[in-house]
């Protein structure tokens, strides 16, 4: 490259010319014109990549053109000086120019455009505004601040305020804060330490004392009464809601799951549900790993209803109400307010609270069995690979005996498959 020409264009040339293509200036630096009438103009650099031989394109900025602002070609022999200094030094001057450009990255228009990229992801349009409050209200002192420059002081500068008040808002927060630091560090605009690394910050948070929620459940013994009087309103109203109310119990699930969970997901030979990992993070598991339902018969009997024939394996099983071609879950208290109409103080998580009483009172399974089937976290990693991978049969026969207590002596009604 040092043997090339330089500067073979002049600045008149750079001002007037208009045919499309590149036109070279020498060492490597183009004058790049788009076709059409109102055709860009920018400066480009090409050289080939250290190892590979790889012939690579670096942009420079737009290029000074009649009544365009942009660089004028001395700016741009400039900036191409500054490249060639960092080939000769056997750099990569694509990631160099990342990494300067990263330096001037700013937090709130970085979160801004993250949260965008996520959004298919989210759960549902509260989530996306608990992120968006985030960003935008409580990060509010760090959005003009560079990403390398923001410190652990600034994120507890942020949670400390709410640490002892509203302690799972502030980790939720902390989380979310993280997964941003998380993802400027992977497209190469910060790096060290993430700043809200819970690692870092954990010794520099009090202890806060988390409140136990105790969510009202009926009595075992009220719970066959209970479904049956669902199914008499299902069969009554047809209604999927009670269908779902119905599942979420046999199942022990949380409402989160049986809403959200795809005809994907079901494995009828195998009579097993597996509920994906990112579906699963909770408190105790914040990592997320795939859970597998076994399906007792009454489970299998109301998917068999409900799923339409020729639904796909994206398709939600239990929809909206409006929904008619299951592309939206069911509503977030819609099985809260069925089960409502029929026990008023009971509620869906107090549903998991009864299957737990009667396993601990009726049956002799062991502890951890039960604490499995509703998804607890169980001893060390170790002892929860071993158990993920021994005590399925063990919750599959745990699953029908509760299946077989809510039916008592009464037949289950037979459901008829949706249209």
């Amino acid at each position: 490259m040092a043997g090339r020409r330089l500067h073979k264009l002049s600045a008149r040339t750079v001002e007037t010319i208009a045919k499309p293509g590149r036109h070279s200036d020498g060492g490597g630096l183009y004058l790049a014109i788009e076709a059409g009438e109102h055709a860009r103009r920018s400066w480009v650099f090409m050289y080939r990549e250290r190892g590979t031989g790889r012939r690579k394109e670096l942009g420079l900025g737009a290029a000074k053109g009649p009544n365009r602002p942009g660089l004028s070609l001395a700016e741009a022999r400039i900036k191409a000086a500054d490249v060639r200094k960092i080939l000769a030094h056997g750099k990569d001057p694509k990631k160099e120019k990342v990494v300067e450009r990263g330096s001037n990255e700013t937090f709130g228009p970085f979160a801004d455009v993250y949260l965008k990229s996520i959004l298919p992801g989210l759960k549902s349009h509260s989530a996306e505004a608990d992120w968006k409050r985030d960003i935008e209200v409580r990060c509010k002192p760090i959005r003009p601040k560079r990403l390398g420059d923001v410190t652990t002081n600034d994120i507890l500068a942020i949670l400390s305020p709410l640490w002892m008040t509203i302690n799972r808002t502030a980790r939720e927060t902390r989380s979310r804060i993280e997964r941003i630091f998380d993802a400027a560090e992977s497209k190469g605009l910060r790096s060290g330490k993430n700043p809200a690394m819970w690692k870092t910050l954990k010794p520099l948070l009090p202890k806060a004392r988390r409140s136990k929620r105790h969510h009202p459940a009926a009595p075992y013994k009220q719970i066959p009464g209970l479904v049956r009087s669902l199914r008499a309103r299902c069969d009554g109203a047809d209604t999927a809601v009670n269908q779902a109310a119905e599942f979420i119990i046999l199942t022990a699930v949380r409402t989160s799951e049986a809403r959200y969970m795809r005809v994907g997901e079901v494995d009828f030979f195998e009579r097993l549900w597996v509920i994906p990992a990112e579906r699963m993070k909770t408190e105790e598991d914040p990592e997320g790993t795939d859970f597998e339902v076994p399906l007792s018969d009454p489970a299998i009997a109301i998917l068999k209803a409900i799923i339409p024939r020729g639904a796909g394996p994206d398709a939600y099983v239990f929809a909206g109400q409006w929904s008619k071609d299951h592309t939206k879950p069911l509503g977030q208290n819609a099985v809260l307010h069925a089960l409502k109409a029929i026990y008023p103080a009971i509620t869906t998580h107090g549903c998991r609270s009864s299957f737990r009483d009667w396993a601990g009172d009726e049956t002799n399974f062991p502890r951890e069995i039960a604490e499995m089937a509703l998804a607890h976290k169980i001893g060390d990693e170790v002892e929860r690979a071993y158990r993920r991978g021994t005590a399925l049969k063990k919750r599959r026969q745990l699953m029908d005996a509760w299946a077989r207590y809510i039916a008592v002596s009464s037949n289950i009604i037979a459901m008829t498959r949706s249209a």
